[in-house]
């Protein structure tokens, strides 16, 4: 090697070495700005790759990752970017092909990296594969539930109500393995049609593309699967191959059956949690009002992170629409729905996302079949089946404790107490017969949620109240508006 040519390789080396400090420095300060817990769930493998005519190329190692920086964090990055690096005019990301070595890098994460390598999680299938729509991810033979690619962050519509989910459901995906989770398990809860399905089938997506060993099931597959193993006699290999991965997703819980699948799934929970390992768990109500499951499992629900996706809003409801009627035209051209009939069907049907996506479909069958223009009045017509009246509201015990302790001005520790004042046994008794005639819950239940008391406490209560209505017409007129405050 020439002398020149010598003196060349140790300026780009030493050129190299410095661009290397300077973004060495960039990272400590940008894990400064945006805090820990951001910078370690979606900046820790962004690296620089090169700086070329006034453009720093950036790169990270996922597809998902690339669109979220993009979508969330993309001015923020250049801002903070230029400041350190101020002969840069712009900054370029991009996706970086599996094995290239970059100049420098933010600090890397081995677990994350020998993750992405020796995960045998099923790549997404192409697009033309005949079930692009769904596919299983299988760990060491280890099948899971279909998952529906649709099902992803992107297409997740977000609102007002369910803000916190989604938020949650992201810092789950953002969490190293085997680091502390700082919401595990997560638990997400709502009625039907709401999205929570969707939203933590887009965590498993999320998780995958960022090389983490998922399985998603439904709690009917996790009881076949168990049963399956129990007769076949290879319920260890079961418990094994479950408890080897690195994020667990269990859908519709509600329909967890049997003490010995309770226990095991029990069990199962606990080993996943204490190893660091993540647990997603959907259901359809808070879990304690989840009464078939064992209180143990219960229990380590509540003491995860519970969120809420509640009744979907009009404006929401009116972004979902038009998602729906935009995917539809792709394969109906002619399909076209002036805003007024998408504001007549979003301010209408105020259930769930499955009701909307009925409504779609009439209007478009009745574009289709009849041929006519979609009017108000015509499309008020064909979604007429689909408008409820509205029932009452679900009215929950833990509301009527809390309505009637502020009414009567002590607090809810007091009802639940064993005290026996005046001022707390009326309260008591009253939040007792309210629950009896607002809510389906059985008298022992109803014991249960009132510090544990005995049915005859409950009846003896609800009897005592009774007697006292028909005596009192004030106190008659007093319950009455406490049913309505429980039902606005």
């Amino acid at each position: 090697m020439s002398n020149a040519q010598s003196q060349l390789n140790k300026k780009e080396q030493v050129a190299d070495e410095r661009k290397a400090d300077v973004w060495a420095r960039f990272c400590a300060r940008f894990r400064t700005e945006v805090g820990d817990a951001v910078y370690f769930s979606w900046f820790k493998c962004l690296e620089l790759d090169r700086i070329d005519n006034g453009i720093a190329y950036l790169s990270v190692p996922t597809k998902f990752l690339r669109s979220w920086i993009h979508a969330h964090y993309l001015e923020k990055l250049r801002s903070a970017f230029l400041l350190e690096f101020p002969a840069v005019d712009d900054i370029d990301l991009s996706l970086r092909p599996a094995g290239r070595l970059a100049l420098g890098g933010a600090e890397k994460s081995p677990k994350i990296e020998s993750q992405v390598v020796s995960s045998t999680s099923k790549p997404f299938p192409q697009a033309n594969s005949h079930h692009a729509a769904a596919w299983k991810p299988q760990i060491d033979g280890f099948e899971g539930s279909i998952l529906d690619r649709r099902f992803n962050f992107s297409t997740f519509m977000v609102g007002p109500s369910n803000q916190l989910a989604f938020a949650a459901a992201q810092q789950v995906v953002g969490v190293n393995v085997g680091s502390s989770a700082m919401f595990n398990p997560l638990y997400v809860y709502s009625n039907v049609g709401l999205g929570k399905t969707h939203l933590i089938q887009g965590i498993c997506h999320a998780a995958v593309e960022c090389g983490r060993r998922v399985i998603y099931l439904t709690a009917e597959k996790f009881m076949y699967g168990f049963v399956a193993a129990l007769k076949s006699q290879n319920s260890l290999v079961f418990k094994e191959k479950l408890r080897s991965i690195d994020l667990l997703v269990i859908d519709d819980v509600q329909f967890l059956q049997g003490k010995t699948i309770q226990h095991e799934f029990c069990h199962t929970l606990n080993a996943l949690i204490d190893s660091g390992r993540q647990v997603v768990i959907a259901g359809d109500r808070v879990p304690s009002e989840l009464d078939n499951l064992d209180e143990r499992v219960r229990s380590r629900f509540a003491g995860g992170l519970c969120v809420e996706i509640q009744p979907l809003d009009e404006t929401l409801r009116t972004r979902i629409l038009e998602a729906r009627i935009e995917n539809a035209r792709s394969t109906q051209p002619g399909f076209e729905v002036s805003r007024a009939v998408i504001a007549l069907v979003a301010h209408s049907i105020d259930t769930n996302g499955r009701d909307l996506d009925g409504a779609v479909n009439r209007l478009l069958a009745h574009t289709i079949l009849a041929g006519s223009p979609l009017t108000v009045e015509a499309a008020e017509a064909a979604v007429r089946d689909l408008i409820k009246v509205k029932e009452p509201k679900r009215v929950k015990i833990e509301d009527i404790q809390k309505l009637v302790a502020t009414h009567f001005n002590v607090s809810r520790a007091d009802i639940l107490s064993s005290r026996r004042t005046a001022n707390v046994v009326r309260p008591r008794q009253i939040a007792m017969y309210l629950s009896k005639a607002m809510t389906l819950r059985s008298l022992p239940e109803i014991g249960r949620r009132f510090g544990g008391r005995d049915h005859t406490t409950v009846l003896h209560a609800v009897r005592k109240i009774e007697e006292m209505v028909s005596k009192d017409a004030s106190l008659s007129q007093e319950l009455e508006m406490l049913k309505r405050l429980l039902n606005d």
